[in-house]
């Protein structure tokens, strides 16, 4: 994101997605779509790192099953299909 992006390397988790897809400057936001869009495209973005990954980086989060890996990285896939 941050590449894709080109946002400084300070800009780290929810508050890069934020500034990636800011509806109105964001270097990724699509701004084609309507504002309501382009406000839940950030928040989107926002609550996946918030969710999947940050937890993994301030704390052992320990999952042996196989499914939500497999489903976290399908949505993972699904997200980058937005990174233009």
């Amino acid at each position: 994101m941050r590449a894709a992006a080109q946002l400084p390397a300070s800009l780290v988790g929810v508050t890069l997605m934020r500034e990636a897809f800011n509806p109105n400057t964001g270097k990724l936001t699509d701004q084609a779509l309507p504002m309501s869009e382009r406000e839940r495209m950030a928040d989107l973005f926002a609550g996946a790192i918030g969710t999947f990954k940050n937890p993994l980086s301030h704390r052992k989060v320990g999952n042996s099953e196989p499914m939500p890996a497999m489903e976290e990285l399908l949505f993972a896939s699904r997200l980058l299909r937005f990174v233009k």
